[in-house]
């Protein structure tokens, strides 16, 4: 008996498709998914820390660049063939005159994911998506190693480079010179008494 082999196809959606079905409440703007790389994504939960940690840097990055850049928490961002939601964006002051339109990669200062169960994915999937559409600096803050890696440079296939941060050290973002944060900061945990 012969078995009949069935190819399946999948079916990538471009940005304007992705947006398309968003407007037309095919898919809710509160569901937790992403256009990544054409494909539609589903978000993992968001976990207490998570939510602490994103909560965190708000609070730090709010009050030490209120008016040089828009803290974007949880929003999209609108990429060549993706629309991925960054857990924290610092964008350009100017995005603020443009209530049409998402932010593009040009406009992105620094993108910031939060990962408890997503680390591999960000590394795999987001690193080389986010370096190939030009976003200049990407930290990951990886919650189950409580570390943040840096990547900067970005190339085609993700980073020219890549530093890995912990408790103890103090992060300064390009864009920002004189911005310094403290891991443990991020991580709300407080400063060591040596």
């Amino acid at each position: 008996m012969a078995i009949n082999s069935v190819q399946v196809e999948h079916k990538l959606f471009t940005v304007a498709e992705y947006e398309q079905m968003i407007s037309a409440g095919v898919l809710g703007e509160d569901d937790r998914l992403e256009l990544i790389e054409g494909e539609i994504i589903k978000m993992s939960p968001i976990g207490s820390l998570h939510v602490f940690i994103v909560n965190q840097l708000n609070d730090l990055l709010g009050t030490r660049l209120r008016k040089r850049a828009i803290v974007s928490v949880q929003n999209p961002i609108r990429l060549a063939n993706s629309q991925p939601q960054p857990d924290l964006t610092l964008l350009r002051p100017a995005v603020r005159r443009r209530p049409d339109l998402l932010p593009s990669a040009a406009d992105v200062l620094l993108l910031i994911e939060v990962a408890d169960t997503t680390a591999r994915f960000d590394q795999s999937v987001k690193v080389p998506l986010y370096g190939r559409e030009g976003i200049s600096e990407y930290w990951l803050i990886d919650l189950s190693n409580s570390v943040v890696e840096v990547y900067r440079g970005p190339v085609a296939g993700g980073y020219r480079t890549k530093q890995t941060f912990a408790i103890g050290d103090v992060l300064v973002p390009e864009a920002f010179p004189d911005l310094h944060l403290d891991v443990q900061d991020i991580f709300g945990l407080p400063a060591s008494d040596d």
